[in-house]
């Protein structure tokens, strides 16, 4: 079942992105995602772990979507659907329209996932991660 993250979820977050994501966010960034307004964060237990979550910022009438990540022992079982869902529901009760993300061009898995649920590539950020990888820019129509 997917819950609302905060500030207790802290350690958990930072242990997830580790495993999931090699450490994509500090404390500092996990902390202000999780007690900023307008930052939700969902996720996912499993007896009492984090095994999936997503996040992302609510800006005006647009959600960004800023980090989705599942543990590696769980994935290809629906969980990265579960919370993305999750948020873009959220989303659209908070009064977005649209959604965005960036994605590692070469993530067939990710893509698979976003296009599944009907984001569309409209762009690409060249150079846009630490190791020199493009991303996708990925847009959705919220339905309200």
């Amino acid at each position: 079942m997917v819950s609302w993250l905060g500030p207790d979820d802290l350690a958990d977050c930072l242990a997830l992105d580790r495993l999931a994501l090699g450490g994509l966010w500090s404390e500092r960034q996990w902390h202000r995602e999780l007690i900023e307004p307008g930052r939700p964060v969902v996720g996912v237990r499993d007896r009492g772990h984090l095994v999936a979550l997503a996040s992302g910022w609510l800006v005006v009438d647009e959600l960004h979507i800023t980090a989705i990540a599942v543990h590696p022992q769980r994935r290809r079982q629906g969980l990265g659907r579960q919370v993305l869902r999750a948020l873009l529901h959220h989303a659209m009760g908070a009064g977005a329209d649209r959604a965005t993300l960036e994605v590692a061009r070469d993530n067939a898995a990710a893509i698979g996932l976003y296009t599944a649920l009907e984001f569309r590539e409209v762009g690409v950020r060249r150079g846009y991660y630490r190791n020199g990888d493009d991303a996708l820019i990925l847009w959705r129509k919220l339905l309200t």
